[in-house]
């Protein structure tokens, strides 16, 4: 029999820590829904779990953990709690993203343990005017998953005055020089606190900026190797546990005996949802298969090559949007088979409707990406078609 490395057994423990939570975070879900972020109790026992800290160096505390293991994580919670998966994805990427800053900086930030979370917005939503030792920084930025209880707010800046093309500058601050600005009311996810952050007149020394899409990351290993493929293919993790939710609780609907309002049988006796059924569980698991053998593409390159894949990234980009859009399919089939009952707010199949849907609208997932495949399979790389 083979025996499994420490390292090794650390890694099936978060997985296994995460389906362990399942039944907890369920019954959690409205009152993540009403409090619209990750109440302080919660947030402390994820963090005692091990999964912000699953992909910090072992050198600073964390688990290291590899791409399938940390997705194994988050689809895990995401099947329980959509809103927990998807915001401890977030707060899990934070080494990978401070690892565009100097080591020194990056060791002083993780001097105090390994649980640091930083949220913050991707897109260029700020200003950076240089003072000679830094930034003067300026912005409001949208999405901010996690900012209720973030260490460190980023944001992506506009270095001005403007150059052609855009200069572009990430820069870090506290939480307490940044403002959170309540605007998380939408269709779903509503527990992961995606507010506006607001940065504004702060100086930002240059050791706290960074390039967030073309910087070199400071830490060593296949983890920070193009990190943002990894992200990408996190976002797809968390769509498949969404779906996987929502045939979960469909699959109980049948057992337990549902029948629809004028149906003549029980919902699992019914050849056209068994055929549905069959389908929508068949398309899952295609968009699983596809992750996880992306996944281990990226690993490997990676891990024999410190320079980033690139050669790889259309087709990472648009294997999300594949992904999401068969979750989406999943999780329709699945809501219209509940009938009239799974419109309750009450109903896990409404929240995973509302959640998947919200999912789908996320610029990463867009169906642009697919163009972006298709133009690099014709020699034509970089291309975005929308």
């Amino acid at each position: 029999m083979e025996i499994a490395s420490e390292g090794e057994d650390h890694m099936h423990d978060l997985v296994r820590r995460a389906h362990d939570l399942a039944p907890s975070l369920e019954a959690r879900s409205a009152e993540l829904d009403t409090a619209r972020q990750l109440p302080a109790d919660l947030v402390a026992e994820l963090k005692e779990a091990g999964f912000f800290r699953m992909f910090v160096p072992r050198s600073h505390g964390g688990h290291e953990a590899d791409l399938r293991t940390g997705m194994a994580v988050l689809e895990a919670l995401a099947t329980a709690e959509p809103a927990v998966g998807w915001t401890v994805m977030i707060g899990s990427e934070t080494p990978q993203l401070l690892a565009f800053l100097d080591r020194a900086v990056f060791d002083k930030i993780y001097a105090a343990g390994p649980d640091v979370v930083v949220a913050g917005g991707f897109n260029a939503q700020g200003t950076a005017t240089p003072t000679g030792d830094g930034y003067l920084v300026d912005g409001r930025w949208a999405f901010g998953s996690g900012s209720t209880h973030a260490d460190w707010i980023f944001g992506n800046c506009v270095v001005v005055p403007p150059a052609t093309p855009p200069q572009l500058r990430s820069v870090l601050v506290p939480a307490s020089q940044a403002r959170v600005v309540d605007t998380w009311n939408v269709l779903g996810l509503l527990g992961t606190g995606s507010h506006d952050v607001e940065i504004s007149g702060v100086d930002v020394p240059a050791e706290h900026t960074f390039d967030l899409f073309g910087g070199v990351p400071s830490i060593a290993g296949p983890a920070f190797t193009a990190p943002l493929m990894h992200f990408v293919l996190h976002l797809g993790a968390v769509a498949t546990g969404i779906a996987q939710g929502a045939l979960d609780a469909t699959l109980g609907l049948a057992a337990g005996g549902k029948q629809r309002l004028y149906a003549k049988a029980r919902l699992a006796d019914t050849q056209l949802f068994q055929v549905q059924l069959g389908r929508a569980d068949l398309t899952l698991r295609a968009a699983r298969a596809l992750l996880a053998s992306t996944a281990d593409e990226v690993w490997e390159a990676c891990s024999s090559n410190p320079a980033a894949p690139a050669e790889l990234g259309p087709r990472v980009s648009a294997t999300l949007t594949w992904v999401t859009d068969a979750a989406l399919s999943v999780v329709d089939t699945c809501y219209r088979a509940g009938g009239g009952q799974a419109a309750r707010d009450s109903s896990p199949l409404q929240r995973r409707f509302r959640d998947m849907h919200t999912f789908s609208q996320h610029a990463a997932a867009a169906e642009g990406w697919l163009g972006g495949h298709g133009a690099a399979m014709l020699g034509n790389p970089g291309g975005l078609a929308y």
